[in-house]
């Protein structure tokens, strides 16, 4: 892709999961790449893994918990003491506390900061004292800021609030920084794991599947991609934007695919 060699980006909860295949897809686009994580062995694992495939002065690692006040001006300050300058920042870092009417002051508390609260706490600081103008922002969003799912207040309160803070971020930083957002649907990572009878892959039933048109769950790396494609030069025109990568759920109706609705018909 256009315009990624040799840039350095910051990826927040880069550890595993969807974080950990953009910070991967980066470094195979010959960027390099500070990631954080709040777990110091997952995170140091994952460092290591990256320095045997990618060389040890290409990729770095912080602990960091985005909650933390400190957090943003400490991640940012340390990409540029490593590149000198920060070209892309993916805020992908997010609670996944999923409560309704039971969640409390600190439950709503504790996901906006360290979710969108964080997110825009990233980009000001990231838009902040640059000596390159030019530069590029993606967010992780979600299905889950798009539709109403039972028992979950606070996650997709929180995850609808990540496109309307790109659509300001995105104003206010133009022409100079483009600011998005990617909204997948149910990807294959541990948190969506944990809700799959018996915690096996082996188990998951079909129902998770006919979710999507594309009839599968989604990987992690085709979630990297797309996130690649809008930080590149390739996508010089997009800004302001949620992308849709919801392998068509957004767009299937109460039927889904059709498998078990009864569809009137005429001659």
């Amino acid at each position: 892709m256009k315009g990624l060699a040799g840039k350095a980006a910051v990826v927040t909860g880069g550890s595993r999961g969807i974080g950990k295949a953009i910070a991967r897809r980066l470094l195979e686009e010959d960027v390099r790449v500070l990631f954080c994580g709040r777990n110091e062995i997952s995170g140091r694992e994952t460092l290591e893994e990256f320095k045997k495939q990618f060389g040890g002065d290409k990729v770095f690692f912080v602990s960091a918990d985005m909650e933390d006040r400190e957090s943003p001006d400490m991640l940012v300050g340390k990409a540029r003491s490593f590149f000198g300058e920060v070209d892309f920042l993916v805020n992908n870092a997010f609670p996944f506390t999923a409560k309704g009417l039971d969640a409390t002051y600190d439950d709503w508390a504790h996901t906006f900061m360290a979710g969108p609260a964080a997110y825009a706490r990233m980009i000001a600081c990231f838009a902040q004292n640059r000596k390159k103008k030019e530069g590029a922002v993606v967010c992780v969003s979600s299905i889950s800021g798009h539709i109403a799912q039972p028992k979950r207040w606070t996650y997709n309160a929180a995850k609808g609030a990540v496109k309307q803070l790109i659509r300001c971020a995105a104003l206010d930083l133009a022409p100079d920084i483009r600011v998005n957002c990617i909204s997948p649907a149910w990807v294959k990572t541990d948190e969506v794991l944990k809700a799959t009878p018996g915690k096996s892959w082996d188990t998951t039933p079909r129902a998770w599947e006919e979710y999507h048109m594309l009839q599968k769950l989604q990987e992690p790396e085709e979630i990297a991609v797309i996130t690649a494609f809008l930080l590149s030069d390739d996508a010089a025109v997009v800004t302001g934007h949620d992308m849709d990568a919801t392998s068509g759920y957004l767009a299937m109706g109460p039927e889904g695919l059709g498998k078990t609705a009864s569809f009137a018909g005429s001659e």
